[in-house]
């Protein structure tokens, strides 16, 4: 499960293997952006991930809100949700983050701070992915038992282990685990070093693995149901297709932006080091990124009863798609 962390500058547009102002140079204090020089121009490739933050920052901000200010979305679905949104939001602010970090505040503390705030909110946003997967499957393996008290303490019970583990791991590097005193130890993202960043990757392909082997079950469930009911109810048999195709494109749409985003990221993370050309690593970091600007598109804003939240909250309205048919088990 490799994240994004510290990446250098480049100067004149050009991805060179140092930045400016080394941040690991203890004689370094505080850079301000009048420092620099005119062939030490701000990197595009720090502009766009920051702006990328801030997308993410926003579009997760509005999720929370609708989901706190909303009494009706307390079920367990709807908390890891809002897990999920808060991983995101913290990773957005800490892209921003990273930025200053980069051309304000460039030096070992706010650094290590900076990669800490990245690695424990894009650990929290993977691990609320597979939380939700997790909880999907039982909602469909343990039909008649899932709305209980019991599943809502078990749903507590996973976020609460999912944030202790995620934020251990982000006061790594702060701790000693980076390469700030061996350089040719460090791997294609600063300050990882390359066998904390295989850890990572190898952990992430461990985790994709289980979210795949879980939503390959979750199909099989959803087919065999549509079998039965078909079965019982045969003018059904139509619709139930219709809905089961539905639900096994939009677990298709998961898995496949899911791996599109991150599968390219954590490979390279395995075989590269930091003698490769940062254009590689922002190329792979920027799509991997984004991941946690789709997820409140996949996640919430398709959900329909946060469309209705949403809708009643900017214009005290309710569409009149809203109000017919009943919610089937592929809208979530």
């Amino acid at each position: 499960m490799e994240h994004l962390l510290y990446l250098h500058n480049s100067s004149s547009g050009r991805m060179s293997h140092h930045h400016p102002y080394d941040p690991w140079d203890t004689n370094t204090s505080t850079v301000t952006t009048s420092d620099l020089s005119p062939d030490e121009s701000v990197n595009p490739w720090d502009i766009i991930l920051c702006v990328t933050g801030t997308i993410m920052a926003c579009e997760n901000a509005i999720v929370i809100a609708i989901l706190f200010y909303t009494p009706t979305l307390r079920a367990p679905m709807f908390i890891l949700i809002g897990s999920l949104a808060l991983a995101d939001l913290l990773a957005g602010m800490g892209l921003i983050v990273n930025f200053i970090v980069l051309y304000v505040f460039n030096n070992e503390v706010a650094t290590l701070s900076s990669a800490g705030l990245l690695i424990a909110s894009f650990s929290a946003s993977v691990c609320s992915l597979l939380a939700i997967t997790v909880d999907r499957y039982l909602s469909l393996y343990n039909a008649l038992t899932y709305h209980t008290e019991r599943t809502l303490t078990f749903t507590y019970l996973m976020i609460l282990l999912v944030w202790a583990l995620c934020i251990c791991i982000g006061l790594l590097p702060i701790m000693g685990w980076n390469c700030v005193r061996e350089q040719s130890s460090c791997s294609v993202l600063k300050p990882v070093t390359r066998n904390n960043a295989a850890v990572l990757a190898v952990s992430f392909l461990l985790l994709f693995a289980l979210m795949m082997q879980l939503y390959l079950q979750i199909c099989r469930i959803a087919f065999r149901h549509a079998q039965q009911i078909a079965v019982q109810h045969q003018f059904m048999a139509t619709s139930q297709a219709s809905s089961t195709r539905k639900g096994v494109s939009t677990l298709s749409l998961i898995l496949g932006t899911f791996a599109l985003c991150w599968i390219p990221f954590a490979v390279y993370s395995l075989v590269a080091d930091s003698s490769y050309p940062m254009v590689y690593t922002y190329s792979l970091v920027l799509p991997a990124a984004c991941n946690s600007v789709i997820n409140p598109i996949i996640y919430a804003f398709r959900n329909p009863d946060i469309q209705k939240s949403l809708w009643l909250a900017c214009c005290g309205c309710m569409p009149p798609r809203f109000l017919s048919g009943p919610r089937t088990s592929s809208d979530v």
